[in-house]
């Protein structure tokens, strides 16, 4: 009859080499993922724009909370510049996923939305394109996407949607809701997609807001109980004109959510004495 030997006890010594070898794969992997992070920060600093372009009568700001949690930054951007005839446009999406990945991501979607404005005035060729244009690259990434474009002759904001989430919308005159309205799927996810294309004629003062839905979505709310509260906040504020009060009072309601995402803000505020001819 064999009997089994006894396991060999282990030893003070090896459970500190064993301890000293998983603590280092553990700092070691903790240093990687703190310098994709910080990677990923960089980018996004450096590619949203320092400042959006402003008109007699519109004036624009903007807001944007980083993720409570390192590994979900990268993915929301917003971005204002000014056409070749004159106006100006707005963009502001969501990437998918998070980290370097979409970072680098959402600064392709913005230099090509930049390119493409510059050839097509239509908001909705513009998404168009810019997806035909993110299709080719071939990433495996998609985002959701408003653009905006404001005529200051006609004093008309015209928009198409990706699969973004609605704006929110008030006037002088305490009417205020959602821009629910027609759009086409994310970019980058069908060839050929087109943009229906919305066009407002401003004829009340009042403000356009466009947010991400890291803003109104999150652990302690659903999307429409954020939205209400984003509507319900541009709708007191919007009368005042100011673009700055109007973003900061928007970003505050992902305070309420507990949202973990990325938090993005763009706010329009536009002057009914200041449009242009009938």
């Amino acid at each position: 009859m064999f009997r089994r030997r006894p396991p060999r006890s282990v030893s003070a010594d090896d459970l500190l080499t064993t301890l000293g070898r998983l603590t280092a794969q553990a700092r070691a992997g903790a240093e990687l993922q703190r310098a994709r992070v910080e990677l990923a920060q960089a980018l996004q600093r450096e590619m949203l724009p320092a400042a959006l372009p402003q008109l007699p009568g519109l004036r624009a700001a903007a807001g944007y909370a980083p993720a409570r949690h390192g590994l979900d930054i990268g993915g929301d951007w917003y971005d204002g510049f000014t056409l070749p005839d004159g106006s100006v446009a707005f963009s502001l999406g969501d990437v998918q996923g998070h980290d370097v990945e979409a970072a680098a991501f959402m600064g392709q979607i913005r230099i090509g939305l930049r390119a493409v404005a510059t050839v097509a005035a239509d908001p909705g060729e513009v998404l168009s394109r810019a997806n035909d244009l993110l299709l080719s690259v071939d990433s495996g990434l998609f985002a959701t996407c408003t653009f905006l474009r404001f005529d200051p002759v006609t004093w008309e904001l015209s928009s198409a949607r990706a699969g973004h989430i609605p704006g929110v919308w008030a006037t002088s005159d305490g009417r205020c809701g959602l821009a629910e309205d027609a759009g086409g799927v994310p970019l980058g996810v069908l060839p050929g997609e087109t943009y229906p294309v919305t066009r407002r004629p401003l004829t009340k003062a009042g403000a356009f807001v466009l947010l991400t839905d890291g803003v109104v979505e999150g652990p302690s709310f659903p999307i429409e109980a954020g939205l209400a509260e984003a509507t319900r906040r541009v709708s007191i504020r919007a009368p005042h004109g100011d673009p700055a009060a109007v973003a900061e009072a928007v970003m505050g309601v992902a305070e309420f959510t507990g949202h973990a995402d990325d938090a993005a803000v763009i706010a329009l505020c536009f002057d009914r004495a200041a449009r242009g001819p009938e």
